[in-house]
Parts: structure tokens; sequence; C-alpha cells
């Protein structure tokens, strides 16, 4: 439902958009000055604008700026992915994980890990992500009658799915060498303290935006019912494939960038559209800024609240989400 607070006019989306980027500014700042070595704000600058080869500098390049955009992108890919499982639904208790797109692509980059192809851990969680959407699309339909799922149907078998998925999670995690169960549960809750290079990441969620942005106008009429949208000459099957698709691409590149984050997904979105209304044109894009300026602050926090030792992302991510997922639960008839 549209909030009374949602903009009118494009200056006021432009604030608003802009108004966001300043906040995921002010984020990857205080991510990159904060840690267990304070760097100033004329250090950052420097390591970012100057050639200069101090400590600091070496930490802002080496260490803060690669895992501030992961987190970043990751925290983007994930917003746009729950959108697009709210809007497709119509329901704001769906997000990734809660439909087992993370844990199918958890299990298949776990599996590509176990068997020693780490250079395939990106492809398969792809595909687990998208088998996994399959699966609950396919088991979601009425047998009997083979009639089309319903939203209700369909969260609940992901639900399920995603059980599914986390005691394949366990059986990966009890056959693992001792010596790698630790870094293995970092991963599974979510973790950026290993996070590469971040460019994977944000061709994927360039990718994602783009084709939210193309879709936007036909996801707007989407959200009133594939019935009204039919008749009202959108292409439901295509979208909802093309949809599907993309949701998956972004799950994957996110849980292979840092592993399966939870509640991001279901937290941003809806928060969101309390602001700014339900018109994808606006919700997409600042989806991808306020998760990833969500997640920047979640990891800076992980990194910080109990320094030296670090927490898991997933941690801080999970003390936001619970409390939020239990609230929209009470608020469902």
């Amino acid at each position: 439902m549209a909030s009374r607070f949602a903009p009118r006019t494009p200056s006021a989306v432009i604030v608003l958009l802009l108004g966001l980027t300043g906040v995921a500014i002010v984020a990857l700042a205080i991510a990159l000055m904060t840690g267990s070595v304070a760097v100033s704000p004329q250090s950052v600058l420097r390591a970012l604008f100057a050639r200069d080869s101090g400590t600091e500098t070496a930490i802002v390049r080496e260490l803060r700026i690669p895992r501030a955009l992961s987190a970043f992108a990751t925290g983007g890919l994930l917003a746009i992915a729950g959108a697009f499982m709210q809007v497709l639904l119509r329901n704001p208790l769906a997000d990734p994980y809660v439909l087992g797109l993370s844990g199918g692509a958890a299990v298949a980059a776990l599996a590509a890990l176990a068997t020693g192809h780490a250079a395939w851990t990106a492809p398969a969680a792809f595909a687990g992500a998208l088998v996994s959407t399959l699966l609950v699309f396919a088991l979601a339909r009425r047998e009997r009658t083979n009639a089309p799922w319903t939203a209700t149907r369909l969260l609940l078998t992901g639900i399920v799915i995603a059980s599914g998925w986390g005691a394949l999670i366990a059986l990966l995690l009890s056959i693992a060498p001792e010596v790698q169960v630790r870094g293995m549960l970092f991963w599974l809750i979510g973790d950026l303290s290993t996070a590469g290079a971040p460019w994977l990441a944000f061709v994927a969620l360039a990718a994602a935006l783009a084709i939210g942005l193309s879709l936007a106008r036909d996801l707007n009429v989407l959200a009133r019912g594939s019935d009204i949208a039919e008749a009202l000459g959108v292409p439901v099957h295509r979208v909802t494939l093309a949809v599907h698709a993309t949701a998956a691409l972004a799950t994957a590149a996110a849980v292979t960038t840092a592993g399966t984050i939870g509640f991001v997904g279901l937290v941003v979105p809806h928060a969101l559209r309390l602001v700014v209304g339900n018109d994808q044109r606006v919700l997409i894009p600042a989806c991808a800024i306020a998760g990833g300026a969500l997640l920047v602050f979640a990891d800076t926090a992980a990194r910080t609240l109990v320094a030296p030792v670090q927490l898991p992302v997933g941690v801080v991510t999970a003390l936001i989400g619970v409390p939020t997922f239990l609230w929209l639960l009470s608020r469902e008839p």
C-alpha cells in the first residue's frame, strides 16, 4: 500500500535518492575510518587520491575499501532481490532467505568448495539459487488441479525448502574437515572478513538494477494482481520468469561474496515502502542504495562492537531483522 509520505514529483524523488546516497557515503566513510586501527579523515583522503605508501594507506586500500564496497554491493543485491520477491508475492514477509534462495545458493557453493572446485563457487551459487526457485514454484502448485500457486502457498513452500537446505548445510558441515568448520560457519552466518574484489558483486548489482528499472512499470501493474496485469497487456509469465531469474542472480552474487546474510531483503524494501510507496521505479533504486548503506553500517558494527573480536555481519542483521520479522508477522491477517 502506498504511503502518504511517498514522493509525488520528480524533484522529490531526486531529493530522496540523493539523501540516501548521502547516507551511503557517510556509511562508507565511517567504515574506512573505523576499526582496530583508527584512521583520520585526512589519511583516508590521502589513501583515496594521493600516492602514499604508509601503513594507514595500506590498511585503507587493501583491507577496508574492498570490504566496504563488498558490503555495499551485497546489501544492495539482497535488498533488490527482496523487493522483487515481495512485489511478485504481494507479501512483505517474502525475501530470498525465507524463500530458500539463499539456502540453495549456499548448499551449491559449499558443495563446490568441499569438492575442491573453488573456481566454480559463483556459478554453482547461481545454479543453486535458480534450482531452489524452480523447486519452490514446482512444489507450490496444487497437484490435483494443477492450479497456479498462491502467494501464501508459495511462501510456506519456500520456508519448508529453506529448512531442507539447512539440513543439507548441516550435513556438509558434519563431514567437513575440522579445520574448515569455523570458517564455513562464519561464512554461512554472513561474513565479509574474507571478501575479495567486489567487482563481481557490483556487476551483478548493476545488472539487477537495470533489469528491475526496465520492468518497473510492469511490476507496478503486476502488484495489483496477475489477472489485472494480464487484462492490461502485461506479459505476466515473461515478467515473472525474468524477475525470478534476476533475484536468483542477485542472491547468488551476494552469497558468493559474503555468505548467507539474512533479513536485509526483508527489512529494507518494507521499510522503504512505508516511506516512498510501492512505485517500483523509485523503490528499486532506493533499495540498492539503502540496502548497501545498511550492510556497510552493520559490518562496521560487527568489526567494532566487541573489538578486537570480529562478529559475523549476519549476527548484526539478524538482531535487526528478527524483531522486524515478528512485528510484520503479527500484522498479517
